[in-house]
């Protein structure tokens, strides 16, 4: 099989010296170093350069080469830059002194991570790349806390020892006398017409310049998958995967997949069988990534996906990852209701929000008199069992609505960042829209009301592309759940992964085997389970013996001769 190899960027501060490169790079620059590794699409490394000043945009971006001339010379980079959509990364040399700037983009779907070398700091999109300049071991600490809690990760530290996160929405300043890091966006507010216009651009825009050119395929399913396939279609041909358990040809997604009818879209349907149970194992091997990837335990099924759609000459596959999370949050506004008083409304949102999930409302109530919002916006998992690591509790509490519903975006756009990782071993650009950084500058702008509701399904969504949509997909309520897939995977394989229960995470201290291997075994049975810290311990163990068998990032200190990029 033809070796892929993952996509990332990345650079050095001025004066750095020796220079540390990646063998094999593409050097876009050699002084401050700036370069790409893997297989980019060409429209997506973009660099312009006027005197002394250069610029260069890494991964899908919008902006026009007017746009960027223009952000070559403008003081504040950040002003223009902020409504360019797309899932990439800023990178401006000259146009201050001698300084780098780096803008993190405000979604952290391009998570971007920093080590300091011996040559001086690097800074780049892939912690798994930066880790073999620093110590080359996994982070117990972040491990730890990510077992306690996969949504809630410790913030300040990566997967990786000795290698840290730039924040979300920041600037990394990069200069000869030193590194600073200052924020660069912060929500704004819009009227209900403006933030629909801003979400229909960032949306659109962010898909067209994903598709423009190359062979497309996308996830074809519920309303957030269907919104994006519409949009690529426009911009020429699509093919749409729906995913259907093997036998079953009506019903469910097919249903909807079926009614869709618009120009230069052809459906294709992927049958399900026993091979793609969850916890079984894949023909092709799980590629190490920045950290445990949230589709590790279904690789079987994903790797195979992937596979056919590049074997039928796809060269990018859109999802519509990210659209529950904008769309179908949870409500973090119920503490804002009650500071102000809201008391009537605050307590039929609860009582309706519980009812449809078929929940006591009362942990919510409470959680918004007390005024913690990031509380009623999460589910509070309890400390699992097996966990033998101390760790504190997750410190989520947030009274503000819109700082609870943007961490947790972040939250789930960084870890999907490794999900592209699995993907770019099969030779497949994979792309989630929904978690681009103007996407969700727009969503937060709107007002409460126009994102969230317990009466209507995603209407934010639904509305904003109300002319793009069938009315049987603006309509749909739910969408179907495969927790019994999980059980029955875990019966089939059940041999396999009580073995793997001690394996390395309980060698490095951080599970108690025995307590692990009894949830496991409950869960085959088809006993209710609290699936998150399952799949964490089973997502950790894969990362860290696909971790075990990759071996590092090789690096030079001679660079090569800059490549043309345009």
């Amino acid at each position: 099989m033809e070796e892929h190899k993952s996509r990332w960027y990345g650079g050095c501060a001025p004066g750095s010296r020796p220079v540390a490169i990646p063998v094999g790079a593409q050097v876009l620059w050699r002084e401050p170093a700036l370069w790409v590794c893997g297989g980019w699409d060409p429209a997506h490394v973009r660099t312009m350069e006027l005197g002394d000043a250069r610029i260069a945009v890494l991964g899908p971006c919008s902006a026009s080469e007017r746009d960027l001339a223009r952000a070559l010379s403008v003081p504040e980079l950040a002003t223009v830059a902020r409504s360019w959509a797309g899932a990439h990364t800023v990178v401006r040399a000259g146009a201050r002194g001698g300084a780098v700037e780096v803008l993190a983009d405000a979604a952290e779907s391009s998570p971007l991570y920093m080590v300091n070398a011996p040559g001086g700091l690097v800074w780049g999109s892939s912690a798994l790349a930066l880790s073999s300049l620093a110590d080359g071991g996994a982070d117990l600490e972040w491990l730890a806390t990510y077992l306690r809690d996969k949504y809630a990760p410790a913030r300040d530290r990566s997967a990786w020892s000795g290698v840290k996160p730039v924040p979300a929405g920041y600037m990394l300043m990069l200069g000869a006398g030193g590194t600073g890091l200052s924020p660069w966006w912060r929500p704004l507010r819009r009227t209900p017409e403006d933030a629909s216009a801003a979400l229909r651009h960032a949306l659109s825009e962010g898909v067209r310049v994903r598709v423009e050119g190359v062979p497309v395929s996308a996830d074809l399913a519920g309303m957030d998958s269907s919104t994006v396939t519409l949009l690529a279609a426009q911009y020429g041909p699509v093919t749409g995967v729906t995913v259907h358990p093997e036998g079953v040809t009506t019903g469910g997604d097919m249903e909807y997949a079926r009614a869709l009818n618009v120009p230069g879209l052809s459906r294709v349907y992927f049958p399900l069988g026993a091979r793609h149970l969850p916890f079984s194992e894949a023909e092709a091997e799980l590629p190490a990534t920045d950290e445990p990837a949230p589709s590790a335990p279904v690789w079987a099924m994903l790797s195979d996906q992937l596979g056919a759609m590049a074997a039928a000459g796809s060269a990018a596959h859109l999802t519509g990852d990210g659209g529950d999370n904008l769309f179908l949050s949870a409500p973090t506004h119920l503490a804002g209701l009650a500071r102000r008083g809201h008391w009537v409304r605050m307590y039929r949102d609860a009582m309706e929000w519980a009812r449809l999930r078929r929940q006591s409302p009362l942990p919510l109530i409470a959680a918004a008199v007390r005024g913690d919002a990031a509380y009623a916006g999460r589910a509070a998992f309890p400390r699992p069992p097996w966990l033998a690591a101390e760790v504190p509790e997750p410190n989520t509490g947030s009274p503000d609505a819109d700082t609870a519903f943007v961490a947790s975006v972040r939250s789930v756009a960084r870890s999907v960042r490794s999900e592209l990782q699995l993907a770019d071993s099969l030779g497949v650009a994979l792309h989630n829209p929904y978690f681009d950084g103007a996407v969700l500058d727009a969503v937060v702008s709107a007002p409460i009301e126009q994102r969230y509701s317990a009466r209507r399904y995603k209407p934010m969504l639904a509305d904003t592309f109300a002319d793009l949509l069938p009315d049987a997909h603006r309509k749909r309520a739910a969408k179907g759940l495969f927790v019994g897939d999980f059980h029955h995977g875990l019966l089939v394989n059940r041999h396999r992964w009580l073995t793997l229960s001690d394996g390395r995470l309980a060698s490095l201290g951080l599970i108690d085997p025995a307590p692990l291997r009894a949830a496991l075994h409950s869960a085959s049975l088809g006993v209710e389970s609290v699936w998150p810290p399952l799949l964490a311990a089973v997502s950790a163990e894969t990362w860290l013996e696909a971790v075990e068998r990759t071996p590092g990032t090789k690096w030079t200190n001679t660079a090569p001769a800059p490549a043309d990029a345009r």
